[in-house]
């Protein structure tokens, strides 16, 4: 029984479970891709049930999760940038630059545990929303 009162009883075990993969299909592209490929398993969930209205779930958890990868490939790419512009400058370039790869290091660690939190939440049925994420698709 699910305790949690915010859980839409709904939603069938198939699609949560689904919309559950869809989140982790994103972890699977920052191992098997180094992170290049982490949009791609929520774009391919996204494209498959996005015009099934049955599915609703299973597509609006997948394109929460596309939005939240592209939204994070987009900061870590402006931020190599300005790493790479930065360690040009010998000092402080090179310490900014350092603090720029430590919060790197710590996208990375909250994009893990947004995601294990969106699939928790979406095994659920609770649609999970990211913070700090542009909402490419709608």
């Amino acid at each position: 029984m699910n305790e949690n009162p915010m859980a839409d009883s709904s939603i069938s075990a198939d699609d949560r479970n689904l919309a559950m993969l869809a989140h982790l299909s994103a972890l699977l592209g920052l191992i098997f891709s180094a992170g290049i490929l982490v949009f791609l398993g929520p774009l391919v969930f996204w494209l498959v049930y996005k015009d099934r209205p049955e599915k609703a779930f299973i597509a609006s958890q997948a394109k929460e999760a596309l939005n939240f990868q592209i939204s994070l490939a987009l900061i870590i790419f402006v931020t190599a940038i300005a790493m790479m512009v930065l360690a040009i400058i010998p000092f402080i370039g090179w310490l900014i630059a350092a603090l720029l790869g430590l919060g790197l290091l710590a996208l990375a660690i909250a994009d893990f545990v947004l995601t294990i939190i969106a699939a928790l939440k979406a095994k659920d049925g609770i649609a999970y929303r990211y913070p700090f994420t542009l909402r490419l698709f709608s």
